[in-house]
């Protein structure tokens, strides 16, 4: 039934569609093609004619916008536009545009564009309008706009198709410019306080300067490889070098990782660099920049944030990595002198390691599973590890620490500073270290970058520095749930596009099939394409290798779960976090290592299957309670695996026999 009804929608769809496309052609025919317009004199926007109505009342004006709403009433009509300020109403009558111009009026579609000129006047309800005079179709829409009660609500729609999202939720375009206001402060405090914004390579042979996995590409008229950058800082550093001694660079890097609501494969950020201070001098700038940029944006200090308020106009708190995680696991890592110890505190608390991790990559991870979490007032957290910090200045007395913080609101990481490391024979050395990483299997770990190190030994003088993620920030400020509500364009999955295994062979199977499909469009529009996958190749888990007697059986509780939110699991390449409606009126959290298979975005929204009655397991530090179903099988040795989705008509909680 919903199949038919389906079909019956895009039925009608095309006919819509159809018709304004026999529209144009008959605009076309009689030489008022819309498309010619190249230009239109707009004098005033929507709200500009609503905060000035004393003035322009009964004066002539011109906008230009989106038909969004049309009531036509005989020789009279009333139409809405909008425009990048709102929305403003108009009167259209037969008796003053003239009969010809009323009857094309008439035959608009919404979603067209026009312009209207007329006076200003207020209708008998209070509604500022204008009283048109002309009418000008400057451009004519050939799709269907979403029903306007409804406007567009499905999340994955609106992010591929931002377009229709600005035109048709108001809020949207009302985040977009309050993170175009934000970039504007931002500038304005910095280049106030002296810094230079400038531009340097996104296209580099070493991307250093961070522990992330980089894209990489090829420079076809050089033949080399190259990277796409996954920081500022080391190009940055070069500039202090050459005696530019405040810069900074808002622009894009690039990060191989995955997707969820903070993170996105390329994003925003913001580095900057100032000689002869330290990461002292970095906290002062952070507190004071974040307090500019609320008081102007916002016109206040306090932000609210998902019904918690943060209040940027208090003094922020400092305290260090070790006093956070004494705070908030209870151990003191002042008494840990051993990585043995470390180890053995770790699995006493749940908290996994590599075996590569030293005595500082542990404390980390303390700090990340305990910690985090509660900074939700603004917080700088000092005094990280040697281990974890390979650009920082060791802490005069305590080398195994270094003079780098990270601010923290929400329970995110906001920025990172440090008091910058000028020493290019130590700075060498911790080149050799993340190496060693590199060649253990860390992809994260930087290389040598031998021209920034020669930039060292000519001399760096005393410098602090500090990275900002310009995205999580406009979050914040704007209160918006995702990094993708504050993201233009966010980076989406191609759509019909698999990961799996068996996905990955129907695709390759039907090359041959898309490119006969490609040279006749028409043929592939009415004949299905038959793709046959070759499942010659696909071992199976052989049945009833062990017997489960029924009573066993009938204790696992098999319920249908909707995904609500999923994410992957900071610091784990394979754990994916599920919140799940499980029909009890309480979220359930689930872990599943199939982050291989999945993207986090694949599965919001979709009916899975899970045993709900497992007994909580401790994974990456959270309580995994149940577990997801799936499907494996492998191919030439290597595990194929499908999420089991079910029937979204199936209700959360249903239970399976």
């Amino acid at each position: 039934m919903a199949g038919q009804q389906k079909n019956a929608q895009d039925q009608d769809l095309n006919q819509l569609r159809k018709v304004r496309r026999e529209k144009l052609a008959e605009l076309q025919e009689r030489g008022e093609d819309p498309f010619l317009i190249t230009k239109y004199d707009v004098t005033h926007h929507s709200q500009e004619i609503k905060d000035h109505f004393e003035e322009l009342e009964n004066k002539e004006v011109s906008v230009a916008g989106r038909i969004m709403q049309k009531r036509v009433m005989g020789k009279a009509s009333f139409c809405n536009i909008q425009d990048l300020e709102g929305n403003i109403q108009s009167y259209v009558a037969r008796d003053n545009i003239g009969e010809d111009h009323y009857k094309d009026f008439k035959k608009f579609d919404i979603g067209d564009i026009v312009g209207i000129r007329g006076t200003v006047f207020k209708t008998k309800t209070g509604e500022i309008s204008i009283h048109a005079e002309s009418v000008q179709l400057l451009s004519k829409s050939l799709q269907v706009l979403p029903e306007k009660f409804h406007g567009l609500t499905d999340t994955d729609t609106r992010y591929r198709q931002r377009y229709v999202d600005l035109i048709m939720n108001r809020e949207v375009k009302d985040t977009f410019i309050k993170r175009s206001k934000i970039l504007s402060s931002i500038r304005k405090y910095l280049d106030s306080q002296g810094f230079l914004e400038v531009e340097t390579p996104m296209l580099v042979a070493n991307a250093g300067g961070a522990a992330a996995r980089p894209f990489e590409t090829h420079f076809n008229a050089l033949d080399e490889d190259f990277k796409l950058r996954i920081s500022l800082e080391l190009y940055l550093k070069r500039l202090i070098v050459g005696g530019m001694e405040r810069v900074y660079e808002i622009g894009r890097v690039f990060r191989n990782e995955g997707l969820d609501t903070r993170h996105n494969p390329e994003f925003t950020l913001m580095e900057l660099y100032q000689a002869y201070t330290d990461y002292n001098g970095m906290m002062d700038l952070t507190e004071n920049l974040y307090r500019h940029v609320a008081q102007d944006v916002l016109g206040t200090t306090k932000i609210v944030y998902n019904g918690v308020e943060m209040d940027l106009g208090k003094p922020f708190e400092r305290i260090t990595m070790i006093d956070a995680v004494k705070k908030y696991a209870g151990v003191d890592w002042n008494e840990v002198k051993t990585l043995k110890q470390a180890r053995e505190l770790a699995k006493e608390h749940h908290v996994e390691y590599e075996e590569r991790h030293k005595k500082g990559d542990i404390l980390s991870l303390f700090f990340e599973e305990f910690a985090e979490e509660h900074l939700i007032q603004p917080t700088f957290v000092m005094d990280h590890p040697i281990e974890i910090s390979p650009l920082t200045k060791k802490k005069p007395g305590n080398p195994d620490y270094v003079e780098r913080f990270e601010f923290f609101m929400n329970g995110w990481e906001m920025a990172n500073a440090y008091s910058e490391l000028n020493d290019p024979i130590d700075q060498r050395e911790r080149f050799k270290a993340q190496e060693e990483l590199l060649a253990q299997g860390d992809e994260e770990a930087n290389t040598t970058d031998e021209d920034f190190l020669n930039a060292l030994e000519i001399g760096m003088p005393p410098t602090g520095g500090i990275g900002f993620g310009i995205d999580r920030m406009c979050m914040l400020l704007t209160n918006s749930a995702a990094i993708r509500d504050v993201l233009l364009f966010p980076t989406m999955k191609a759509q019909g596009a698999a990961k799996n295994e068996a996905h990955n062979a129907a695709q390759t199977a039907g090359k041959a099939a898309e490119s006969a499909a490609e040279a006749a469009p028409a043929a592939a529009e009415t004949a299905p394409v038959k793709v046959d996958i070759d499942f010659s190749n696909v071992e199976v888990e052989p049945l009833f290798e062990d017997m489960v007697d029924f009573e066993t059986f009938s204790k696992s509780d098999f319920r249908a779960v909707k995904v609500k939110e999923c994410e992957a699991v900071p610091k784990s390449k394979k754990l994916l976090k599920f919140v799940l409606d499980d029909g009890s009126g309480e979220d359930r959290v689930i872990l599943s290592g199939i982050h291989d298979y999945y993207e986090p975005e694949e599965l919001v929204g979709k009916t899975l299957i899970a045993i709900v009655n497992l007994p909580p397991r401790k994974m990456m530090g959270i309580d995994s309670c149940g577990m997801i179903i799936s499907a494996t099988h492998l191919v030439e040795g290597r595990e194929g695996l499908n999420v089991l989705i079910v029937d979204d008509k199936i209700p959360a909680g249903a239970k399976l026999y």
